[in-house]
């Protein structure tokens, strides 16, 4: 679907005087948009979106702004049908070194401002394959049966992985009781929090987009940030400094790492697969 400017005008009552594509993620397709007034402001739409798709992002934007504990830009327009999402631009730096640590300590701020359980209360789905979100009331009831055997059904219905792998992940799904380590309350998160959904400006602000917004184990926000890089040791020590993580936290990297490989293993295939059986082995 093309970008629709009159609805862009009609929301933000100014005209559009210029547009240029930018990045916005694999499924949507984003805008630089000038408007009269000389201000920018960015503008994406989707080609066929899920239900509720930009509404759920835009929900997903304002819970995290409401912690107040790391810049999120603001929603100016959100709209389903047609499908747009309007924020305030921000302006990237390539070249600008990132403020790790008080990126670190500021996840940690919102991390420790909570959820009201874990999944979301709304009950809105994740993402392109529309992962659930229905409220559990602990991390392993919810990474179980929201996450890991969901992945497993469209795993399976994609033969991307052999059974055996396939009952391997329901066997973990049933121990995580055992495995995830001590109880923890429902943290803030992200839930994609990979360095191409943090925007460093000219000062060196990290700013957070595109999230997949949930209740959820913190471990689970800092095991994506490493499963890609792009994250300093100094952004994870000033963290642990604010909001001091188990001992044990580094064995359950690969277990946090699991679902976010099996969508990519869904979506790519290719290494992902071989790389999804390894943490599986290491979990048996």
């Amino acid at each position: 679907m093309a970008l629709s400017i009159s609805t862009i005008e009609d929301v933000l009552g100014q005209e559009v005087v210029a547009t240029t594509p930018v990045r916005g993620g694999d499924v949507a397709e984003a805008f630089r948009v000038k408007l009269a007034s000389g201000h920018l402001v960015f503008a994406k739409t989707h080609m066929n979106p899920p239900p509720d798709f930009f509404s759920s992002e835009a929900l997903g934007l304002e819970r995290l702004e409401a912690a107040e504990a790391v810049p999120i830009p603001k929603v100016l327009a959100v709209s389903d049908k047609p499908p747009l999402l309007v924020l305030e631009w921000i302006q990237e730096s390539q070249s600008t070194r990132p403020d790790d640590a008080e990126f670190g300590r500021g996840l940690a701020k919102l991390h420790q401002a909570g959820a009201d359980s874990f999944g979301r209360q709304d009950r809105r789905s994740t993402g392109s394959r529309g992962l659930p979100n229905e409220p559990c009331e602990s991390w392993a009831e919810f990474y179980g049966s929201q996450r890991l055997l969901p992945l497993v059904e469209l795993a399976a219905a994609q033969v991307v992985l052999g059974r055996s792998t396939l009952s391997a992940i329901e066997s973990i799904a049933g121990r995580l009781d055992d495995l995830g380590g001590p109880t923890e309350p429902p943290a803030r998160l992200h839930g994609d929090l990979w360095a191409g959904n943090r925007i460093v400006d000219s000062t060196g602000v990290s700013w957070l987009i595109d999230p997949a917004f949930h209740g959820g184990h913190r471990e689970f926000d800092l095991a994506m940030m490493r499963l890609f890089g792009g994250f300093g040791p100094e952004c994870f020590a000033a963290y642990d400094e604010v909001a001091p993580l188990a001992a044990d936290v580094d064995e359950r990297v690969p277990l946090h790492q699991l679902a976010p490989l099996i969508v990519h293993a869904i979506k790519f295939g290719g290494s992902y697969v071989p790389t999804v059986e390894k943490v599986v082995a290491l979990y048996r």
